[in-house]
């Protein structure tokens, strides 16, 4: 198999957690880029994700993020940012794992696969969100929340080590998430 395609699920599989949450992916990619974990190697135009600083932000950023989720109002106010700061994310971390491209090209290989994917797992996150919000008046949020946190990191880590599964884990997802939305817009029968 080309090593574009490996590459491809593996930017599919970053950009669907990245969906989920912003820095944890980031910050798994730039761990395993700069230990040299699984194999990992970013494309020459985003060395720095691998960086000892990069490292050290995304591993702050992560750990406000990952805490500020579990707060409600906050959790909501992190959703309507992420609209925009996770298919920002995913297009990074995305194109970081084009190696074989052009610069040029894996940028925009990266904004094609990275920001569709966020963005469509992030709509079904923010769905999620206000469904739990409404039904539970937030008291179920935080574990919600943790529940995506579990979902982003094995995303990431099924990325790494099987990135031929994503396309199956991904389609499953959205599968699960779209039979939830469905399950709550079905109007209810008048007793």
């Amino acid at each position: 198999m080309e090593t574009w395609v490996l590459a491809l699920f593996l930017g599919i599989g970053l950009a669907a957690a990245t969906g989920l949450r912003t820095f944890l992916p980031l910050l798994m990619l730039s761990a395993a880029a700069h230990f040299g974990l699984f194999g990992i190697t970013l494309g020459e135009s985003f060395h720095w994700v691998g960086s000892t600083a990069a490292l050290v932000a995304l591993a702050v950023a992560t750990a406000v993020e990952l805490l500020a989720d579990l707060i409600p109002v906050v959790d909501n106010l992190l959703g309507v940012a992420g609209t925009v700061t996770r298919p920002i994310a995913a297009a990074i971390a995305a194109g970081a794992v084009f190696t074989g491209l052009d610069p040029a090209a894996a940028v925009i290989a990266g904004i094609i696969v990275g920001a569709p994917t966020a963005l469509a797992f992030s709509t079904a996150q923010t769905g999620t969100r206000a469904v739990s919000t409404a039904s539970t008046a937030g008291v179920a949020n935080p574990l919600v929340s943790i529940v995506e946190d579990v979902v982003s990191f094995v995303l990431v880590l099924i990325a790494f080590v099987l990135p031929l599964l994503i396309p199956v884990v991904v389609a499953f997802l959205l599968w699960f998430a779209w039979k939830g939305a469905r399950r709550f817009r079905r109007p209810r029968p008048v007793a």
